[in-house]
Protein backbone atom coordinates (compact mmCIF):
# COMPACT_ATOMS: atom_id res chain seq x y z
CA UNK A 1 0.00 0.00 0.00
CA UNK A 2 2.98 2.29 0.62
CA UNK A 3 2.98 5.69 2.29
CA UNK A 4 -0.36 7.22 3.20
CA UNK A 5 -1.50 9.64 0.45
CA UNK A 6 -1.47 13.36 1.20
CA UNK A 7 -5.03 14.50 0.46
CA UNK A 8 -5.55 18.24 0.05
CA UNK A 9 -8.91 20.01 0.25
CA UNK A 10 -9.15 20.08 -3.55
CA UNK A 11 -8.27 16.38 -3.70
CA UNK A 12 -11.13 15.66 -1.30
CA UNK A 13 -13.49 17.58 -3.60
CA UNK A 14 -12.26 15.61 -6.64
CA UNK A 15 -12.60 12.25 -4.90
CA UNK A 16 -16.10 13.18 -3.74
CA UNK A 17 -17.12 14.04 -7.30
CA UNK A 18 -15.82 10.73 -8.58
CA UNK A 19 -17.73 8.99 -5.81
CA UNK A 20 -20.85 10.12 -7.70
CA UNK A 21 -19.73 8.78 -11.10
CA UNK A 22 -16.75 8.75 -13.47
CA UNK A 23 -16.06 12.08 -15.17
CA UNK A 24 -13.35 14.06 -16.89
CA UNK A 25 -11.50 16.97 -15.21
CA UNK A 26 -13.25 19.72 -17.18
CA UNK A 27 -16.62 18.36 -16.07
CA UNK A 28 -15.36 18.25 -12.47
CA UNK A 29 -14.29 21.89 -12.71
CA UNK A 30 -17.62 23.02 -14.12
CA UNK A 31 -19.55 21.10 -11.47
CA UNK A 32 -17.53 22.60 -8.64
CA UNK A 33 -18.25 26.10 -9.94
CA UNK A 34 -21.94 25.51 -10.66
CA UNK A 35 -22.52 24.03 -7.20
CA UNK A 36 -20.73 26.89 -5.47
CA UNK A 37 -18.02 24.60 -4.12
CA UNK A 38 -15.45 27.27 -4.93
CA UNK A 39 -16.71 28.84 -1.68
CA UNK A 40 -15.28 25.82 0.13
CA UNK A 41 -12.04 25.14 -1.72
CA UNK A 42 -9.68 27.23 -3.81
CA UNK A 43 -9.87 25.88 -7.35
CA UNK A 44 -8.73 26.76 -10.85
CA UNK A 45 -8.72 24.67 -14.00
CA UNK A 46 -4.96 24.26 -13.75
CA UNK A 47 -4.93 23.25 -10.09
CA UNK A 48 -7.73 20.75 -10.68
CA UNK A 49 -5.94 19.04 -13.59
CA UNK A 50 -2.77 18.89 -11.49
CA UNK A 51 -4.70 17.39 -8.57
CA UNK A 52 -6.28 14.70 -10.76
CA UNK A 53 -2.85 13.78 -12.16
CA UNK A 54 -1.43 13.50 -8.63
CA UNK A 55 -4.36 11.34 -7.51
CA UNK A 56 -3.72 9.06 -10.47
CA UNK A 57 -0.04 8.78 -9.49
CA UNK A 58 -1.19 7.80 -5.98
CA UNK A 59 -3.52 5.18 -7.50
CA UNK A 60 -6.58 6.82 -5.95
CA UNK A 61 -8.15 7.34 -9.39
CA UNK A 62 -7.46 5.80 -12.80
CA UNK A 63 -8.06 6.83 -16.40
CA UNK A 64 -11.01 4.85 -17.66
CA UNK A 65 -11.00 6.03 -21.26
CA UNK A 66 -10.65 8.92 -23.68
CA UNK A 67 -13.51 10.43 -25.66
CA UNK A 68 -14.02 13.34 -28.02
CA UNK A 69 -17.12 15.43 -28.78
CA UNK A 70 -17.08 17.09 -32.16
CA UNK A 71 -14.06 19.31 -32.63
CA UNK A 72 -13.37 19.53 -28.91
CA UNK A 73 -10.05 18.22 -27.54
CA UNK A 74 -9.89 14.66 -26.28
CA UNK A 75 -10.97 14.27 -22.66
CA UNK A 76 -9.84 11.57 -20.28
CA UNK A 77 -12.51 10.14 -17.98
CA UNK A 78 -11.39 9.13 -14.51
CA UNK A 79 -12.89 6.61 -12.11
CA UNK A 80 -12.38 6.22 -8.36
CA UNK A 81 -10.34 3.20 -7.26
CA UNK A 82 -11.14 1.18 -4.14
CA UNK A 83 -8.15 2.79 -2.48
CA UNK A 84 -9.50 6.19 -3.49
CA UNK A 85 -12.87 5.37 -1.97
CA UNK A 86 -11.25 4.27 1.29
CA UNK A 87 -8.97 7.32 1.36
CA UNK A 88 -11.91 9.68 0.89
CA UNK A 89 -13.83 8.11 3.77
CA UNK A 90 -10.78 8.14 6.04
CA UNK A 91 -9.93 11.78 5.24
CA UNK A 92 -13.51 12.94 5.79
CA UNK A 93 -13.66 11.11 9.12
CA UNK A 94 -10.37 12.65 10.20
CA UNK A 95 -11.39 16.22 9.34
CA UNK A 96 -14.84 15.87 10.91
CA UNK A 97 -13.35 14.49 14.12
CA UNK A 98 -10.16 16.48 14.61
CA UNK A 99 -10.10 20.33 14.77
CA UNK A 100 -7.08 21.07 12.61
CA UNK A 101 -5.40 24.48 12.82
CA UNK A 102 -6.08 26.00 9.40
CA UNK A 103 -4.24 29.30 9.92
CA UNK A 104 -6.48 31.73 7.99
CA UNK A 105 -4.77 35.09 7.57
CA UNK A 106 -7.56 37.35 8.88
CA UNK A 107 -7.06 36.46 12.58
CA UNK A 108 -3.37 37.33 12.14
CA UNK A 109 -4.29 40.72 10.63
CA UNK A 110 -6.74 41.28 13.50
CA UNK A 111 -4.09 40.40 16.06
CA UNK A 112 -1.72 42.95 14.50
CA UNK A 113 -4.32 45.63 13.72
CA UNK A 114 -2.93 47.77 16.57
CA UNK A 115 -0.15 48.71 14.14
CA UNK A 116 -2.69 50.82 12.22
CA UNK A 117 -4.47 54.00 13.30
CA UNK A 118 -7.88 53.51 14.90
CA UNK A 119 -9.75 55.36 12.14
CA UNK A 120 -8.09 53.23 9.45
CA UNK A 121 -9.07 50.01 11.21
CA UNK A 122 -12.66 51.23 11.57
CA UNK A 123 -12.88 52.12 7.86
CA UNK A 124 -11.32 48.85 6.75
CA UNK A 125 -13.56 46.72 8.95
CA UNK A 126 -16.67 48.59 7.82
CA UNK A 127 -15.72 47.69 4.25
CA UNK A 128 -15.15 44.06 5.29
CA UNK A 129 -18.56 44.01 6.94
CA UNK A 130 -20.14 45.21 3.70
CA UNK A 131 -18.55 42.31 1.81
CA UNK A 132 -19.59 39.81 4.48
CA UNK A 133 -23.22 40.96 4.37
CA UNK A 134 -23.24 40.42 0.59
CA UNK A 135 -21.85 36.93 1.16
CA UNK A 136 -24.62 36.23 3.66
CA UNK A 137 -27.26 37.36 1.17
CA UNK A 138 -25.78 35.00 -1.43
CA UNK A 139 -25.89 32.10 1.03
CA UNK A 140 -29.50 32.90 1.90
CA UNK A 141 -30.41 32.78 -1.79
CA UNK A 142 -28.63 29.43 -2.17
CA UNK A 143 -30.54 28.00 0.79
CA UNK A 144 -33.86 29.31 -0.55
CA UNK A 145 -33.16 27.83 -3.98
CA UNK A 146 -32.20 24.43 -2.54
CA UNK A 147 -35.29 24.32 -0.34
CA UNK A 148 -37.58 25.42 -3.16
CA UNK A 149 -36.19 22.71 -5.44
CA UNK A 150 -36.49 20.09 -2.67
CA UNK A 151 -32.79 19.26 -2.73
CA UNK A 152 -32.17 16.82 0.15
CA UNK A 153 -30.72 18.78 3.05
CA UNK A 154 -27.67 16.50 3.38
CA UNK A 155 -26.34 17.91 0.11
CA UNK A 156 -26.41 21.56 1.21
CA UNK A 157 -26.01 21.36 4.98
CA UNK A 158 -22.79 23.36 4.61
CA UNK A 159 -24.76 26.42 3.47
CA UNK A 160 -26.44 27.13 6.85
CA UNK A 161 -23.11 26.32 8.53
CA UNK A 162 -21.36 28.99 6.45
CA UNK A 163 -24.28 31.35 7.09
CA UNK A 164 -24.00 30.88 10.86
CA UNK A 165 -20.22 31.31 10.75
CA UNK A 166 -20.44 34.54 8.78
CA UNK A 167 -23.27 35.79 10.98
CA UNK A 168 -21.10 35.30 14.06
CA UNK A 169 -18.22 37.15 12.38
CA UNK A 170 -20.48 40.05 11.46
CA UNK A 171 -21.91 40.33 14.99
CA UNK A 172 -18.45 40.27 16.57
CA UNK A 173 -16.96 42.78 14.12
CA UNK A 174 -19.91 45.15 14.50
CA UNK A 175 -19.35 45.27 18.27
CA UNK A 176 -15.60 45.61 17.78
CA UNK A 177 -16.12 48.63 15.53
CA UNK A 178 -18.49 50.17 18.08
CA UNK A 179 -15.88 49.72 20.81
CA UNK A 180 -13.22 51.30 18.60
CA UNK A 181 -15.34 54.30 17.68
CA UNK A 182 -16.62 54.93 21.21
CA UNK A 183 -13.19 54.73 22.81
CA UNK A 184 -14.24 51.76 24.95
CA UNK A 185 -11.27 49.93 23.42
CA UNK A 186 -7.95 51.60 24.19
CA UNK A 187 -5.87 52.23 21.06
CA UNK A 188 -2.46 53.68 20.35
CA UNK A 189 -2.16 57.11 18.74
CA UNK A 190 -0.44 57.74 15.40
CA UNK A 191 1.00 60.90 13.90
CA UNK A 192 -1.34 61.80 10.99
CA UNK A 193 1.59 63.15 8.93
CA UNK A 194 4.20 60.45 9.41
CA UNK A 195 1.89 57.55 10.22
CA UNK A 196 4.21 56.62 13.09
CA UNK A 197 3.02 55.54 16.53
CA UNK A 198 3.33 58.39 19.01
CA UNK A 199 1.96 56.73 22.14
CA UNK A 200 1.90 53.34 23.75
CA UNK A 201 4.67 50.81 24.50
CA UNK A 202 6.46 48.82 21.84
CA UNK A 203 4.64 45.78 23.11
CA UNK A 204 3.15 45.23 26.59
CA UNK A 205 4.51 41.68 26.80
CA UNK A 206 8.02 43.01 26.23
CA UNK A 207 7.90 44.99 29.50
CA UNK A 208 8.07 42.00 31.82
CA UNK A 209 9.00 38.36 31.64
CA UNK A 210 5.85 37.62 33.65
CA UNK A 211 3.56 39.43 31.20
CA UNK A 212 3.00 36.44 28.97
CA UNK A 213 -0.24 34.60 28.21
CA UNK A 214 -0.92 31.13 29.59
CA UNK A 215 0.30 28.23 27.44
CA UNK A 216 -2.03 26.98 24.73
CA UNK A 217 -2.83 23.30 24.71
CA UNK A 218 -1.90 21.94 21.31
CA UNK A 219 -3.37 18.68 20.10
CA UNK A 220 -1.17 16.14 18.46
CA UNK A 221 -2.15 15.77 14.82
CA UNK A 222 -3.38 12.31 13.80
CA UNK A 223 -0.87 10.15 11.99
Amino acid sequence: MGQRPQVTALAVAVLALLEERPMHPYEMYQLLLSRGDDLLVKVSAGSLYHTVARLADQELVFAEGVDREGNRPERTTYRLTERGHETLRARLAEVLRFPHAEYPIFPLALAEAHNLPREDVVALLRERLRFLRVDIEDLDRMAEWAAAHMVPRRYWVVVPYLRATLGSQVAWLEQFVIDLESGALDWEEFDPLTGLRVSGPEHPWAESDSAVPPPVRRRAAPL
